[in-house]
């Protein structure tokens, strides 16, 4: 199959969330089993700063956007034999961040029409455009509403993974002409209208060959009224061309037994000495005390997506009880600030890094018991995925992808269980939870089964790369 991605953000070249973690490791797979893939970000500053001189121009094509005429410039770099193509445009995406700007809806609409633009002319059939969130997901409404425009894609299909449902692209109605040259009747009549204006991913729901999520349980939470964030009716209408597939992790970058950044790698059978060197590591570095007892970690954009209060809380119980506990992420500036507050309050036992940090990163999967994952939603998540492949408990609420990929010690299920789970949206449920991992780590013996468990399970990409290439030809046939 001749297969194209076409993403806002992609491994290892732009990264803001989780979408730029699955681009990489999926194109990987299709790789090995024998398929040409090319995956399509914009060429932001970032990228074109990092060396310029590595990539090779390959052409350019006028994309006109009614009465804006803009070029794009196509730049391409062969990664672990995927073909990125990087899309060129200074006045667009010669900025400092991937996102966050006014014109974010007129800056994804260019880079859109670049993408069919170059597709259209490369001289290659094209069996898949495989488009992730909003930022592509009006890529098959063009090529169904626009299909004259584009001859060499009239036979090429389309399926559209909804990463993030919280953000649907919203533009005026009048950016149908103004930016996609496309009749405002399209709203009139409802295939692209959102409340009162045009969200590119509910029409791009509606007009692609099928449409997946990233977890099976994310897909049937999207068909609910009440945990859909308003999508539920317009996934009705698709419910038999919906799916979810659950997201894998890149397993040559997290390898317990072959990581450079842990002070002593480690696998299922030396887990316990690998934990103590990168725990005794983290306390020495940041100047902590090692106590007994469990410690505890988080990783994560710090949002109420991801539980803000309940973080806050969960943590306080952590350190009242004198245990070690150990946070990188930042986000919003009052979770922040009760984030510092905390660590004021206990300087000797909280290991606090406000940004992004992959080292650290790497010492918290490595050096911690449990991690912590009290999400208000989760789509998929890939934290509680990496923190067992590291040994580390995943302590998170059943939501959405946590549910597919943690089976919950009930007391008693320790030939199976993985990790621990909590229901209610509440710091009491996630405190209670707290308190089940402290009485599960007084149990040696079955404490050290349930990490073994959790670092024998296979979420690679394996499986997940096979059911998209499934689903793929399911459409193609």
């Amino acid at each position: 199959m001749r297969i194209v991605m076409a993403a806002s953000e992609a491994n290892p070249f732009c990264k803001s969330g989780g979408l730029a973690d699955v681009i990489l490791p999926l194109s990987k797979e299709y790789v090995k089993a024998g398929h040409k893939v090319t995956v399509m970000i914009p060429f932001y500053k970032s990228i074109k700063d990092k060396n310029l001189a590595r990539y090779d121009r390959i052409g350019e094509h006028l994309v006109t956007m009614n009465w804006r005429y803009q070029y794009a410039k196509y730049f391409t770099f062969n990664y672990h034999g995927i073909e990125y193509i990087f899309v060129g445009n200074p006045y667009y995406f010669d900025r400092d961040n991937l996102y966050g700007y006014g014109d974010d809806g007129e800056r994804f609409a260019f880079f859109s029409l670049a993408c069919l633009e170059y597709l259209d002319k490369c001289g290659e059939q094209i069996d898949i455009i495989h488009v992730h969130d909003h930022q592509t997901a009006f890529i098959p409404t063009l090529l169904k509403e626009k299909r004259g425009y584009y001859p060499s894609l009239l036979n090429t299909k389309t399926v559209l993974t909804i990463h993030n449902p919280a953000f649907k692209g919203m533009l005026e109605p009048s950016a149908l002409p103004e930016l996609f040259e496309l009749p405002i009747s399209l709203y009139d009549n409802g295939a692209v209208r959102f409340g009162n204006g045009v969200s590119t991913l509910k029409a791009g729901i509606l007009s692609a060959d099928k449409v997946t999520t990233v977890s099976p349980n994310h897909a049937k939470e999207l068909l609910t009224p009440e945990l859909s964030m308003g999508l539920s009716g317009v996934l009705e209408l698709r419910k038999d061309d919906f799916s979810g597939i659950v997201n894998g992790i890149d397993e040559e970058e997290w390898d317990p037994s072959n990581d450079p950044f842990l002070n002593k790698a480690f696998n299922r059978d030396t887990f316990a000495e690998g934990k103590k060197a990168s725990r005794a590591k983290m306390a020495l570095y940041r100047d902590l005390k090692n106590p007994e007892g469990p410690s505890f970690g988080l990783v994560s954009r710090l949002t109420e997506q991801k539980g803000g209060d309940l973080i806050i809380a969960g943590l306080e119980y952590i350190l009242s009880r004198g245990h070690l506990a150990f946070v990188c992420g930042s986000g919003d500036g009052n979770i922040e600030w009760r984030l510092n507050d905390l660590k004021a309050r206990y300087p000797q036992t909280f290991g606090l890094y406000i940004g992004y940090n992959n080292q650290f990163a790497h010492d918290i999967y490595g050096g911690c018991d449990f991690f912590l994952m009290p999400s208000r939603f989760e789509p998929c998540g890939i934290g509680q995925l990496l923190a067992k492949r590291y040994g580390a408990l995943p302590i998170a609420r059943a939501t959405g992808g946590l549910v597919d990929t943690i089976c919950p010690w009930t007391g008693r299920n320790y030939a199976h269980a993985d990790g621990l789970l909590f229901k209610d949206f509440t710091p009491q449920a996630f405190i209670a939870a707290i308190k089940s991992a402290e009485s599960l780590y007084s149990k040696p013996k079955m404490m050290e089964r349930l990490v073994q468990n959790a670092m024998d399970c296979d979420h690679s990409w394996a499986h997940s790369g096979a059911s998209y290439l499934a689903l793929y030809q399911q459409i193609l046939d």
